[in-house]
């Protein structure tokens, strides 16, 4: 059985920073490309992160360039996503999705809360 599972999320302050873990399990890690999302309240689900499955590639949403870092530990088959300088507008649902081949999967999610 393929199990997602994120965690990390909280309540932080504007500027803080928070890492979040995505451990995924029974399947191939290293085949799985991953990406993170998101999605606040009354908003469409945005793509925030993505990571090829080496590591060697990741591509990020326009407003988190600069400030969020994804990477991935294939021994412990784990992607994290790092998040720096949080803004108000970061508080969200985010998900993990893991995708080897033709098959994806997600995670339940875990909030992040950005407020003062």
């Amino acid at each position: 059985q393929v199990q997602v599972v994120e965690s990390g999320g909280g309540l932080v302050h504007p500027v803080g920073s928070l890492r979040l873990s995505c451990a995924v399990s029974g399947v191939t890690f290293s085949s799985c490309a991953v990406r993170w999302y998101r999605q606040a309240p009354g908003k469409e689900r945005e793509l925030v992160a993505t990571i090829t499955t080496t590591g060697d590639t990741t591509n990020y949403a326009d407003s988190v360039q600069g400030r969020f870092t994804i990477s991935r530990d294939n021994a412990k088959k784990t992607v994290y996503l790092q998040m720096n300088s949080l803004k108000p507008e970061d508080t969200a649902v985010y998900c993990c999705y893991a995708r080897s081949g033709n098959v994806a999967y997600w995670g339940q999610g875990t909030q992040v809360t950005v407020s003062s």
